[in-house]
């Protein structure tokens, strides 16, 4: 029987810079209002539920996993060109050390050499989605980076180590993009258009086979996918969702939301 107090990994499209607040920015035909009402939705799910985060951000990588053991972290702004406003927003959620801890301590059981970091602020693949679903900033966060390198596998294993944290009230989020190729955005091509339809529906079929070890296989060769470099010619921004992937165990997953954003299709995908 399922356990009904495990908490899913999550892997969410974060969007592009601070651009998840700029109401005024955009446009309905951008397809930030839908994002932002996924994003709220989900943290209406779970701002009960979760005792902590830990967020897995494209935009952080080390030459090992490092993890962010800061009790305070501050704000990283690292994007240029955008209003001054989204150079002072502000996000206060707590660190979490404890969590911090139990991460380092699950990857190090698994075989991973790991480092540790307090300075790191929260990055806008952090900080910007997390303000629209948690605006109240009261749940302490953990940060966890990428390894340099990007190699499926070793991510995949890292999201194995860590499915304790599951059952321990810690909400598992890998932020990243299901497309991110920063020439196809906007572009207007229809060629770039179907390549991200054709990469998402493949992504959606592949998160929720239900033999974990076929899911593995099929997002660890995620290259041989249709359109698959075409949306990712650097795979950062994937790379979350192996993590996330990897903690679900043998829970398969499926797709949470499905939209258009910025002339190209992308997509959230949940695990248990």
């Amino acid at each position: 029987m399922p356990d009904s107090n495990k908490l899913p990994s999550i892997y969410i499209p974060h969007g592009g810079g601070p651009w998840n607040v700029m109401q005024e920015d955009f446009g309905e035909d951008s397809g930030y209002q839908g994002l932002r009402e996924y994003l709220v939705a989900l943290g209406d799910a779970y701002r009960e539920r979760a005792k902590a985060i830990l967020v897995i951000s494209a935009h952080w990588e080390e030459a090992r996993p490092t993890v962010h053991f800061g009790a305070r972290p501050g704000m990283l702004y690292d994007y240029g060109g955008f209003p001054d406003f989204t150079y002072k927003l502000q996000w206060p959620s707590p660190g979490s050390p404890e969590v911090a801890a139990r991460v380092e301590e699950l990857l190090k059981a698994s075989g991973f050499a790991t480092a540790r970091e307090e300075e790191r602020g929260y990055d806008h693949g952090t900080f910007v989605p997390l303000m629209v679903a948690f605006p109240e900033a009261r749940l302490p966060v953990a940060q966890l980076s990428l390894i340099s390198g990007l190699d499926p596998e070793a991510h995949f294993r890292m999201g194995r180590a860590l499915e304790p944290l599951r059952s321990e009230g810690v909400l598992i989020i890998g932020s990243g993009m299901s497309y991110h190729n920063m020439r196809g955005f906007m572009s207007g091509d229809s060629g770039v258009a179907a390549a991200s339809k054709r990469f998402d529906e493949w992504l959606a079929q592949a998160v929720a086979m239900a033999d974990p070890e076929k899911r593995k296989e099929a997002l660890v060769g995620w290259r041989k996918a249709p359109g698959a470099l075409d949306c990712h010619p650097r795979s950062e921004h994937l790379v979350p969702l192996f993590i996330a992937a990897g903690a679900a165990g043998s829970d398969p997953g499926r797709r949470d939301y499905s939209a258009g954003l910025m002339g190209v299709s992308i997509s959230s995908h949940v695990f248990g």
